[in-house]
Order: structure tokens, then C-alpha cells, then sequence
């Protein structure tokens, strides 16, 4: 690979904070390459700030503009022409830490130079919260051994509010490739996908305890905004089932327990999301679709169906009836005020 490691930036109509990001990018020097994909953008300048970086840095960055496909498409596009040895997707609007992203480099070049590089870098994630300037660091500290390399057989338990998102991993750009990740296009939280059905072709990981990636939480616009994940909420649920069908957990489990644990709890998580958020629209249409949600799972595995719907988190979206639904809503905000992940 010429690189060490490609940064992905999928770019839509992102003008107005763009420029922040990719400089924080530049700081890593030589070693790195960043693609910027403008995603059709046609409402400002991103096309031209994407082939004025091109421009200025010809060795470093480069311009590719397509036809709109949604972030996912973005995050392909980038993979296709990646050419460093490992690959992270950086959104336009959030930033990496230089002083980390130094550290994070440093030890990139050591597994670089060994015959068998790590196939999945994590690191931490601090949410910047708009609304009250307040910052959240999501660590692993309690998950993952640090300074040396390990397996899935060597994790911990992951706590409810604490799961791998695109935010904290770097991947084997060959690894990704090997297991034919290719995201749906226009189709919002892929992301889940990006951070879910790689796993199982990971067979060594590194942890680094070290505030890398910032991630800027609170816009009005953001696809994380409850109003808009309930106007969005058909495409969570599309996000689901290609989870649910990507991998045999119930396999998983004979070989990588502790995996196929954690992963049952990333499920379960999605599967309350969506659940939440189509009671939380509340029409006939919507309850329709949340039960066609879990009888899609139950049909697919009834085994992990029981599972999730009477013993996990995902019991919070089924507690039946009218009461059930409005405390099924109240606690789910409740949550995410205390985990301050939305």
C-alpha cells in the first residue's frame, strides 16, 4: 500500500465546516492520504473546497465528486480508491485530536513494519455537545486490554451505552475489503453496518487509550435529531434487517463467544431504536411496521427473537399496550439524557 492510512471524508453541502476538519487531517502529514467525496453537493462551494485541497495538495488529498448516493456510497467510494494500509471515515462536520492522531500514527508505522499488521485499531470518541458546550469521552478502558495486541477472546463486557461506532475504529483497508463490505446506497445509519458486519473477519485488534475523534452531536439538521430519526425511521429499519441478515449468531457463538455476545447486544440495541422511534410516530402504519420489524427477526431466528424481546434491552420498545408505549418513550429519553449520546 503507498499509505499508511486513507481518511475518508464523505462530503454533502458541508461548506460551512468542512475546511476544520480537513486541516485537522493534514496535520498527519505525508504518511496519510484523505479522499474527499462530494456527494453531488449542489447547494455551495463543496465541490470546489474539495478540488482547492486537491489542488494545493496534490501528494495527499484527493477530489472525487459523484452523483448522489448518501453517506454510505461515500464511504465505498472511498474504499475503492483507498490506498493506505488502513482506513477511517472522518464526517465532514467532526474533527480528529492532533495530538492523538500523532500518537495513533506512531504506533500505525509499527504494525506497518510487522509481517501480519492488526486488523482493528479502536480508540476513543468525545461527543461535543452543541447544545450545552459540554463533552462526553466514550472509553473502552473496561473492555479492552491495552498496550498490547489481543483477540475477541480477550475483551470484557461492553456497558448499555457503550458499543463500537465508526467514530472509534480503524480498519485493515485489505480486511475491509476481503469481506466485501459494501453499504446500501441513499440510506441513512449505515454506519451500524460499517461497525457490525466486519467483526467477525477481525482476528487481531489494538486498543489505544487516547481521545481521537470528535464527534459534533446537536445540530437541528443532524440524522441523529429524534425529529428527524422519526421522519427517517423506514431506513433504521432497513439498516436492521441487513444486520439481522449479514451473520449466524447462533453459529458465531460455537466459535467467538464473546463476539457473538457483544454483537447480540449491538442487535439489541437496533432493535430498540427502531421499536422507540416507531412509537414514538405512533400511527397505525408505524405500530404495523414495528411488528413486522420483530416478526421479520423471529422468522429469520426465533431463537434470537425470545431472546431480544423478553431478555435484553430491546424489552423497553415491546411493553405492550398504550401505557406501555408512552413508558417505553420516557425511558428511552431518559437514557439518552444520562448517556448524553444524543
Amino acid at each position: 500500500m503507498d499509505k499508511l492510512i486513507t481518511f475518508a471524508v464523505p462530503c454533502y453541502n458541508s461548506a460551512a465546516y468542512m475546511d476544520h476538519c480537513v486541516e485537522t487531517l493534514l496535520a498527519g502529514g505525508d504518511d496519510i492520504e484523505i479522499i474527499l467525496v462530494d456527494d453531488g453537493s449542489t447547494k455551495d462551494d463543496t465541490p470546489a473546497i474539495c478540488d482547492r485541497y486537491a489542488q494545493q495538495y496534490p501528494g495527499i488529498v484527493k477530489a472525487i465528486h459523484q452523483p448522489n448516493g448518501g453517506h454510505g456510497e461515500g464511504v465505498n467510494q472511498g474504499l475503492r480508491n483507498a490506498s493506505g494500509l488502513y482506513y477511517k471515515v472522518v464526517d465532514s462536520d467532526d474533527w480528529l485530536d492532533t495530538d492523538a492522531l500523532k500518537k495513533v500514527l506512531d504506533k500505525l508505522r509499527e504494525f506497518a513494519r510487522q509481517p501480519d499488521p492488526v486488523d482493528l485499531m479502536v480508540c476513543n470518541y468525545v461527543y461535543e455537545h452543541v447544545e450545552d458546550s459540554t463533552q462526553k469521552v466514550m472509553r473502552y478502558t473496561n473492555v479492552f486490554p491495552e498496550n498490547r495486541v489481543f483477540t475477541w477472546a480477550d475483551i470484557g463486557r461492553f456497558r448499555p451505552s457503550q458499543y463500537l461506532l465508526m467514530h472509534s475504529v480503524i480498519y485493515r483497508t485489505e480486511m475491509l475489503r476481503a469481506c466485501q463490505l459494501e453499504l446500501p446506497k441513499h440510506t441513512f445509519y449505515v454506519d451500524n453496518i460499517f461497525v457490525y458486519q466486519p467483526l467477525p473477519a477481525v482476528k487481531s485488534i489494538y486498543y489505544m487509550d487516547v481521545d481521537l475523534y470528535r464527534y459534533f452531536i446537536g445540530r437541528a439538521d443532524q440524522s441523529v435529531n429524534e425529529k428527524v430519526m422519526v421522519t427517517r425511521v423506514d431506513q433504521q429499519v432497513r439498516v436492521t434487517k441487513l444486520m439481522i441478515d449479514s451473520h449466524n449468531l447462533k453459529q458465531l457463538y460455537q466459535t467467538q463467544r464473546k463476539l457473538a455476545r457483544y454483537m447480540t447486544s449491538y442487535l439489541s440495541m437496533m432493535m430498540t431504536i427502531s421499536s422507540i422511534f416507531l412509537i414514538i410516530d405512533g400511527s397505525p402504519a408505524a405500530l404495523g411496521k414495528k411488528t413486522e420489524l420483530w416478526e421479520y427477526l423471529r422468522t429469520s431466528n426465533p431463537e434470537l427473537y425470545h431472546k431480544l424481546k423478553y431478555r435484553s434491552l430491546s424489552f423497553v420498545g415491546n411493553i405492550p399496550g398504550y401505557q406501555g408505549r408512552k413508558l417505553s418513550v420516557k425511558l428511552d429519553r431518559l437514557a439518552r439524557k444520562i448517556y448524553k449520546f444524543n
